[in-house]
């Protein structure tokens, strides 16, 4: 009755691992250790199987029946990748097709959210209205905030124009700057619109000092005592008017 176990043994492991075994596996494989169980081993190997020239013993039924297997695998394996694919191309077609409403279909209700339109490229006014404003962080949601608004260049203009006699405040200048809104808040917030209260000591066209000052931010010369104050001052606000910075 050896024999009989020792052929269990082989034909369920060649099954499990879908490989043949050497001699030395088949003894592996069927924990034969002593001479009667090996001798078992050995009758089963050379009567129900092929030695072939690796040194493997091959039975040819289970090579038929796995060769069958994987081949099925494959098709199977090949007919859900196809059906998968098709799948995703059905659920592709239909996302297409999902916003585009027949003749008599009724409007979107509040369970149908519209997609919303991506934002427009950064274009010219904005680039203008972030070179002038001072606090230069966080571009990105300044540029949302910026495109929500959908400003004119006439709008834009103002905008610049109040960024300029905002930043001339002590608010704004105090501390380097720390008490700047980031440009995303002062544009959603619509802060240009602010009334800017600036004192006498704060109007730079009232002081020798606020004049030269603002010869330095247009990139005039210093004031040569050559010529009359009065002249020099009438050049530097010439030159802020023409600019936008007046």
């Amino acid at each position: 009755m050896l024999q009989h176990g020792a052929y269990t043994l082989l034909i369920d492991s060649c099954y499990d691992r879908e490989v043949f075994p050497t001699l030395e596996q088949a003894l592996e494989w069927t924990w034969a250790s002593t001479e009667a169980e090996i001798e078992a081993v050995k009758f089963v190997l050379s009567r129900f199987f092929v030695l072939d020239k690796d040194g493997q013993y091959v039975q040819d039924r289970i090579l038929q029946e796995l060769l069958e297997y994987h081949s099925k695998s494959q098709t199977n394996k090949r007919i859900a990748i196809e059906r998968e694919t098709k799948r995703k191309e059905k659920r592709t077609n239909r996302a297409q097709g999902v916003n585009e409403a027949p003749p008599n279909q009724e409007p979107l209700t509040n369970n149908h959210k519209p997609i919303k339109p991506p934002l427009p490229p950064k274009g010219e006014l904005f680039d203008l209205f972030w070179k002038a404003y001072p606090k230069k962080v966080g571009k990105d949601a300044a540029y949302k905030a910026f495109a929500k608004r959908k400003p004119d260049e006439q709008l834009v203009k103002s905008m610049i124009a109040s960024v300029r006699k905002q930043a001339d405040t002590e608010q704004w200048k105090k501390d380097g700057g720390q008490f700047i809104p980031h440009a995303s808040t002062w544009l959603n917030e619509g802060r240009w619109q602010d009334e800017t209260e600036i004192g006498a000591e704060q109007d730079w066209r009232l002081t020798r000092k606020g004049v030269e000052s603002m010869a330095e931010r247009l990139g005039l010369e210093s004031w040569n005592q050559m010529c009359q104050f009065d002249q020099y001052r009438n050049t530097v606000l010439r030159t802020a008017t023409e600019r936008g910075m007046a």
